[in-house]
C-alpha cells in the first residue's frame, strides 16, 4: 500500500514492528485498543498474543486491504478515532492502547484519551509512537522550554517513560523527523482536583500567554471567573512575578482551588 500525505501515513517496518511488541509486553488476557494500524504490521503480531483488539483506521483502502487478513479475535472499525466514541469500547474494558499516531493530531488523540479515561476508567496504558518533538513535550521538566499544557495534562493523569527511539528508516516512506515510543501508565490524578474542567480551562488559558508574568496571564482567566489573578496567587502563595512555565502541578492545583471554591 502506498502511504498518503493528506493521512500523515508512515508504516513502520517489521523489524521495528518486533521490536516495539517485545516492549509493549503482551500478556494473552490483554484486549487492546490500536490506533492506526495501517497495513496491519503491529495488529497482525499483536493478535496472536493477546486476547482481543479492536483497530481504528481512517484510510478505507487500508481497511479493505487488512480486514481478510485479521484473525478473528480483531474487530477493525473504518473511523477517524477522534470520531470513535470510546464508551463503545465498554464491553472490552479494561483495555491497553497501542498506535503509530499521525504527527498531525496526536496531541489530540492523546487528550482524547485522558478525557476518556476521566469519564470512563478502564484504560490501563498507552504505547504510542510520536515524533520526537511531541515526546519532547510530554516529558519537559517545569522551568523548560517545552513544558507547557501538554506535559501537564498527559502526566496529570499518567506516569510516562520512554520505550524505543527510531530513526526515519524504521518506517516506509522515512518521515524526516525522528520517533520516540512513550509508555503512558494511566492512573488516578497526581494532584487532587475540586474541578477538573476548571484545572484545564486555567492551564489553558495561561500558556497561550506563557511569556507573560503570571500576573498578567492569569488575569484573563481569573477575570472569567470574577476573581483578580493578584488575588489568586496570594492565596496560594505563588510570587506573582513567576511565569507560567515555572508551576508544578502542586502549584497548578492550588491555584485551580482558589477558583473552585471561590
Amino acid at each position: 500500500m502506498r502511504a498518503l500525505k493528506r493521512f500523515g501515513q508512515h508504516f513502520l517496518e517489521p523489524a521495528w514492528a518486533d521490536k516495539l511488541v517485545a516492549a509493549i509486553e503482551p500478556d494473552a488476557g490483554d484486549r487492546f485498543l490500536e490506533i492506526g494500524p495501517g497495513p496491519g504490521v503491529l495488529t497482525l503480531r499483536l493478535a496472536p498474543l493477546v486476547e482481543h483488539i479492536t483497530a481504528v483506521e481512517l484510510d478505507r483502502d487500508l481497511v479493505a486491504v487488512l480486514a481478510p487478513r485479521l484473525p478473528a479475535n480483531v474487530t477493525l472499525v473504518q473511523r477517524d478515532f477522534l470520531d470513535f466514541d470510546l464508551a463503545d469500547l465498554a464491553p472490552q474494558m479494561p483495555v491497553r492502547v497501542a498506535g503509530n499516531l499521525p504527527y498531525n493530531v496526536s496531541a489530540p488523540i492523546l487528550f482524547r484519551l485522558i478525557d476518556a479515561h476521566r469519564r470512563l476508567g478502564g484504560i490501563v496504558d498507552a504505547s504510542v509512537m510520536l515524533q520526537r518533538e511531541v515526546a519532547a513535550r510530554i516529558t519537559a521538566a517545569p522551568g523548560t522550554g517545552d513544558y507547557g499544557v501538554l506535559a501537564i495534562l498527559v502526566r496529570l493523569h499518567t506516569d510516562v517513560r520512554p520505550l524505543l527511539q527510531l530513526p526515519p528508516g524504521a518506517f516506509r516512506p522515512p518521515p524526516k523527523v525522528r520517533s520516540t515510543v512513550l509508555h503512558l501508565r494511566f492512573r488516578r490524578p497526581a494532584v487532587e482536583l475540586s474541578d477538573p474542567s476548571g484545572f484545564e480551562e486555567m492551564v489553558r488559558s495561561m500558556f497561550t500567554q506563557r511569556r507573560k508574568t503570571l500576573a498578567n496571564a492569569l488575569q484573563p482567566y481569573a477575570a472569567s471567573r470574577g476573581a483578580e489573578a493578584a488575588t489568586a496567587l496570594a492565596r496560594a502563595g505563588i510570587d506573582p512575578r513567576r511565569r507560567a512555565e515555572t508551576l508544578q502541578l502542586s502549584e497548578l492545583a492550588r491555584l485551580a482551588e482558589f477558583f473552585a471554591t471561590s
